[in-house]
């Protein structure tokens, strides 16, 4: 891996015009001397009170900073503590940019248009948070949304945040049950839902869910809800109902109320596929400053650019891009199927809105690539010049699909990290080539490191990802979790002290991360240890495999691989395609890799931000219940993993 060539180079324009260039100017007038970027990251980790420090005065937080020490008990994980006595407003910090230019531009499949100006979306935010504080909502209190992924959404998430109240959203795919055991948990004063939504061409009701959600959740004490499928919905029979456009006063002075830097803002969700979901709480000052860093130095969002995430509610990504307002660029909102009607609809919108930065999953660059679909071929994408990419590990192969199919010229950024930290452990760089199946770089600020199982730090080895310092967004702790107990169970109870986060992962000699897959489901035939990502990279490239899920099957007192599929319409597995499978995973990997049984079957199951559940479908294999089937995508698709006929031999 390491003597491959880079895909892609930045040009000496582009690293000269970046922010990250800039940092590293800033830094230096501090005294810093930075050759080159592993020199920085080095500098950030080792000095993290002099690099927090800097990155709040570079990206010009506003807040009443506190005299003193930048962090306190850094030794402790967790325990340390960040900016104590300095106070902020988190939507203060994203509606800093004013003017008739467009703050968000939505678009979605039934190809409806609105633009909204940063004043209007101040105005509008002062407007609901005026009506929050009349419906007795306060600093600390919940507030939620059931929404499809509007304007409206940020503009209640920003309202909600002005007045000091902490934000939760699901999109409006979960079904009730996913909805109570979420916001039943956190127990929301006010909920926020649009009267529907529209998906792959067919149009679907949200407001019958919500009176059965209205009924077993009796925190809600107001409904305010937003036209989207109707021009003015029926909302007589909800209790305590109010339309968007009646809630609040019209021309309310913004008015924002800074608190803690810790402050929670957010509670998000675990998956909840192997029981209840975990209630993440996320606070104000640190989710700001990591997104800030995210977006400015690692994304290289400036003012101007037009952001877009192909994103959900429901996904901490919403969460992601929606905090690009910081760095003063228009956010792109989309609302639909990204395959509807073809498989060009979200490449158009690019064109169109000119979209600079586009963010996506590997789930859908697969389907892009099986389908044949060549944006670059179809359209100009002058204005494109990133592309990223998370949700679950990257193949090689579709980066070379991206340089050949979107543009030579774009970077590809694959990141990761997740809803447990609302940011990213792995990032991109301007400033640094991309390498086929490398995240770029390790985030600055975030002592990443890769472990063995005994708690040894190794580089070209495979092992545990892990955080061996505090960072600002680690979360404020679990909702209902008084003692830390649950918190410290996720995260620290396999290496005390350190941040145990759950991939499977290489650190590169250059500093590249590869993930492999999930820790938990990391397949072990014969004490060998494969990550599911390996086994995923070959398979995809067959023409005729769409899909696949790979589980380790308890079998004679060790594990066998089991690989699933599904095919091409209108195909059917025989021995012929199985040897194919087993030929190009064997002769790409090793003999381990090679699955003992391939089975055929019509779907795989996802949850509704789209990655794979392979923990439910090795339940459903052993014939164990899987939890919480709500937070699937398609949850019919598992009973056909239960009690297989290939599987009993």
């Amino acid at each position: 891996m390491s003597q491959e060539s880079p895909i892609w180079k930045p040009s000496p324009l582009r690293v000269a015009d970046a922010n990250l260039t800039r940092f590293m100017a800033f830094v230096a007038r501090r005294g810093i001397e930075a050759a080159d970027y592993g020199q920085l990251w080095s500098w950030s980790v080792n000095q993290p009170d002099a690099f927090w420090d800097a990155l709040f005065d570079f990206t010009g937080v506003i807040a009443d900073r506190a005299p003193g020490a930048v962090i306190r008990d850094p030794g402790k994980m967790p325990g340390a503590r960040w900016f104590e006595g300095t106070l902020l407003n988190f939507a203060e910090n994203l509606l800093r940019r004013t003017g008739p230019e467009a703050a968000l531009v939505f678009r979605d499949e039934r190809e409806i248009r609105r633009e909204i100006s940063w004043d209007t979306l101040a105005a509008e935010v002062a407007r609901i948070a005026d009506g929050l504080r009349k419906a007795g909502v306060k600093p600390g209190d919940r507030v939620a949304g059931f929404m499809p992924n509007l304007p409206e959404t940020v503009i209640a998430m920003l309202a909600s945040a002005s007045v000091g109240a902490t934000w939760s959203s699901c999109s409006p795919d979960f079904g009730v049950q996913g909805i109570v055991d979420r916001f039943g948990q956190i127990a929301p004063k006010v909920l926020f839902t649009a009267d529907g939504y529209s998906y792959g061409g067919k149009t679907l009701n949200s407001l019958d869910r919500v009176q059965q959600v209205l009924a077993q959740v009796a925190s809600i004490r107001h409904l305010v809800v937003v036209p989207y499928v109707q021009e003015r919905p029926d909302i007589g029979a909800l209790p305590a109902a109010t339309h968007f456009a009646d809630f609040g006063r019209p021309g309310a002075a913004p008015d924002f109320e800074r608190l803690p830097f810790n402050h929670p803002l957010y509670v998000l969700y675990s998956s909840g596929t192997t029981g209840t979901p975990k209630c993440i709480v996320h606070g104000a000052g640190g989710t700001l400053l990591q997104h800030l860093k995210e977006h400015q130095l690692h994304s290289d969002v400036k003012p101007g650019d037009r952001l877009f995430f192909y994103t959900t509610c429901g996904w901490m990504m919403w969460n992601w891009l929606a905090s690009g307002l910081a760095s003063g660029a228009t956010l792109v909102l989309y609302d639909g199927s990204p395959l509807h009607p073809d498989e060009g609809v979200l490449w158009r919108m690019a064109a169109d809105e000119g979209v600079t930065i586009l963010g996506t999953s590997p789930k859908y660059l697969a389907a892009l690539e099986k389908s044949g679909y060549r944006p670059r071929e179809q359209l100009s994408l002058a204005r494109l010049r990133t592309v990223l990419s998370t949700g679950s590990p990257l193949a090689p192969e579709q980066f070379d699909f991206v340089r050949d199919a979107i543009g030579k010229d774009v970077q590809l950024a694959s990141i990761s990290g997740g809803t447990d930290i609302v940011s990213c452990f792995a990032l991109g760089n301007p400033l640094l080539p991309v390498y086929r199946g490398e995240l770029q770089c390790r985030g600055l600020g975030m002592k990443v490191e890769v472990w063995t199982e005994d708690g040894e730090s190794v580089v070209g080895e495979k092992g545990e990802l892990v955080c061996v310092a505090p960072f600002p967004s680690m979360p404020v702790g679990f909702w209902n979790d008084p003692d830390d107990a649950k918190y410290r169970a996720a995260y620290f109870e396999r290496f005390p002290g350190v941040w145990h986060h759950g991939d499977y992962a290489l650190l590169t000699a250059r500093g590249g991360i590869v993930i492999l897959g999930r820790s938990d489901a990391v397949l072990n035939p014969g004490g060998v240890r494969i990550g599911t990502a390996e086994i995923y990279r070959q398979v995809e490239q067959l023409e005729e495999v769409l899909d696949s899920v790979v589980i380790g099957q308890e079998w004679d007192g060790d594990v066998r691989v089991v690989l699933f599929v599904r095919l091409r319409e209108g195909l059917e597995l025989d021995e012929l395609l199985r040897q194919r499978i087993r030929s190009q995973i064997r002769s790409n990997t090793t003999p381990r890799h090679v699955p003992a049984r391939i089975v055929q079957v019509a779907d795989v199951p996802r949850t509704i931000s789209g990655k794979v559940v392979e923990l439910a479908v090795r339940n459903a294999v052993h014939g164990l219940p899987v939890k919480n089937t709500d937070a699937l995508a398609n949850p019919q698709a598992l009973e056909q993993f239960r009690d297989r006929p290939e599987l009993r031999s």
